[in-house]
């Protein structure tokens, strides 16, 4: 029975407190591999790049321009749009219950790891979960009111989806079994206004499908195929673990009971039939999703989504519920939630200074993306006047571009990561890669810079005993070994190599011929 006044200043001065500390670590961490990459497509101002749409570098481009460059000229928008979210869902709460019901829902949303974190780095999924929050937000009016601004407003919403991620076709999916399966989605069919959203939403296709066309289907193919095995696979099933542990296990449990709650009373109608179809498709489509797609690379974060109606639910469920169990457990929950968020929150702070990546090192919680770059582009500086600057994947290309202010070019050999993280087709576009670099500099002095420790231990000694064939002549000038040897990056000055066939290039030189070989081998035994 808290006055609604009181939940409003708790949740304010949440907020505040938790984004001063989101901004001083969007103004301290390093940019991590992606977001480097994402910082060099917004150097190349397109439609569309082979691993994502364009939003992502827009967003990007945008924030340098009004703040410089650096780590929070990047990440300003992305600090603004995960700042938005709460509000999002404090709105959708009011609009579905009541003032009461908004504000806590509002504080669920940023004790819930998963959205209280997002906005610290510039990544895509920032403004996707916003635009889809926004959707879902409009839908709930949509189908109440049937207002011209609220169609447009969905609409609006999933264009913007569209131009963030090919995951925007997931809030499709979901419209559609809302609109196929709930009584009042049935109606939709009959009002002009859904159908204009649809052609709202479909005005988002347009960078995505003329960037495809320019790059053949790269981005297609990247995210459909080559990075999908779709075959199951029985790992998968422990995914329900690892939203326990990304959302914390009390909190990801009453949401599950809020999910099943929601499904059971969707006949009755708003706000119920909207959050079960949302959150209950959201959840299982991802979850069917991961049994036959990508299990190589951090998914956790792709349902999030689906949560965020049911932070609107679990509150009024909660209040509902005659006694005080529910209120203990939910009350638990929270405190689970905040301890959760509160060592994810240390874990990037400590990333952010040497010696609590130092302290992360002996705790076998190494932050690898986020150290060593400014090391090495300080070695790198220098000497970048000696030759045409390479490294030897694309992240440790973007990284230094990033850090030496896009002063002059920074290519990179032909790394199988490259093919493996969906950028090779875009470096080539750039002319980036090595037929870029031998087109261009061939015979030519290069400096490049070796990544070492970038693979694993089981790939990185086949990768690393080809690049004697990708530089003549190769001379050691400088090396950066962090933390035990668990980040090193050698330099070495030679010549960019005249054309020569890629099944040429990728055969290993003898190891023991091979300096590049032969140094990192001496570097990593010791560990």
């Amino acid at each position: 029975m808290v006055p609604v006044a009181r939940w409003r200043a708790v949740f304010l001065t949440v907020f505040a407190v938790q984004f001063a500390i989101k901004a001083w670590l969007a103004a301290t961490l390093a940019p991590f591999t992606d977001e480097a990459f994402y910082w060099l497509e917004s150097r190349h101002p397109a439609w569309g790049y082979s691993d994502l749409p364009p939003l992502t570098a827009w967003l990007i481009r945008g924030g340098e321009a009004v703040a410089g460059h650096g780590v929070i000229g990047m990440r300003w928008p992305f600090l603004v749009l995960g700042a938005a979210l709460p509000w999002i869902v404090v709105r959708f709460a009011r609009e579905a219950f009541d003032p009461r019901i908004g504000w806590q829902a509002g504080l669920l949303c940023l004790v819930l790891p998963l959205a209280g974190t997002l906005g610290v780095l510039a990544v895509p999924d920032v403004p996707l979960t916003a635009a889809i929050m926004l959707a879902v937000l409009a839908l709930l009016r949509a189908a109440a009111k049937d207002r011209l601004r609220d169609w447009l407003l969905l609409g609006g919403s999933l264009a913007l989806a569209w131009t963030t991620h090919y995951r925007a076709a997931m809030p499709m999916l979901v419209g559609l079994l809302f609109v196929l399966g709930a009584p009042r989605g049935r109606a939709l069919w009959r009002r002009p206004g859904l159908w204009l959203a649809m052609a709202v939403a479909a005005m988002g296709l347009v960078p995505m499908a003329i960037s495809n066309w320019h790059q053949h289907g790269a981005g297609l193919a990247f995210q459909l195929v080559d990075r999908n095995p779709w075959r199951f696979h029985a790992g998968a099933l422990v995914q329900p673990l690892e939203q326990a542990l990304a959302c914390t296990p009390l909190l990801y449990a009453m949401l599950l009971w809020a999910g099943g709650c929601a499904w059971r009373r969707r006949e009755e109608g708003a706000p119920w039939d909207v959050i079960a179809f949302v959150s209950i498709g959201f959840l299982a489509l991802y979850f069917l999703l991961g049994l036959f797609a990508d299990d190589v690379r951090f998914r956790a974060h792709w349902p999030l989504p689906g949560y965020l109606p049911l932070l609107a639910a679990l509150p009024a469920l909660v209040a509902a519920k005659t006694g005080t169990l529910a209120r203990r457990w939910l009350g638990g929950a929270v405190f689970v939630a905040v301890l959760g968020q509160g060592l994810g929150l240390a874990w990037l702070g400590m990333a952010a200074t040497p010696g609590g990546a130092t302290r992360l090192a002996d705790l076998k919680a190494f932050p690898y993306a986020f150290v060593g770059w400014r090391e090495a582009a300080a070695r790198v500086g220098p000497l970048r006047h000696e030759g045409v600057l390479v490294a030897d994947n694309f992240a440790l290309a973007a990284e230094l571009a990033f850090f030496l202010g896009d002063r002059q070019p920074v290519y990179s050999l032909d790394s199988p990561l490259n093919v493996k993280h969906g950028r090779a087709p875009q470096l080539a576009l750039w002319h980036l890669d090595e037929a870029g670099l031998r087109a261009a500099h061939a015979g030519q002095a290069m400096l490049l810079a070796v990544e070492e420790t970038a693979q694993s231990e089981r790939e990185r000694f086949t990768w690393l005993g080809t690049i004697c064939r990708r530089i003549d002549a190769p001379r050691a000038v400088a090396r950066v070994s962090l933390y035990d040897g668990r980040k090193r990056v050698a330099l070495y000055l030679g010549t960019v190599p005249l054309d020569m066939p890629a099944s040429v290039a990728a055969t290993p030189v003898e190891r023991g011929a091979c300096p590049i070989w032969l140094a990192a081998h001496a570097a990593d035994s010791p560990r």
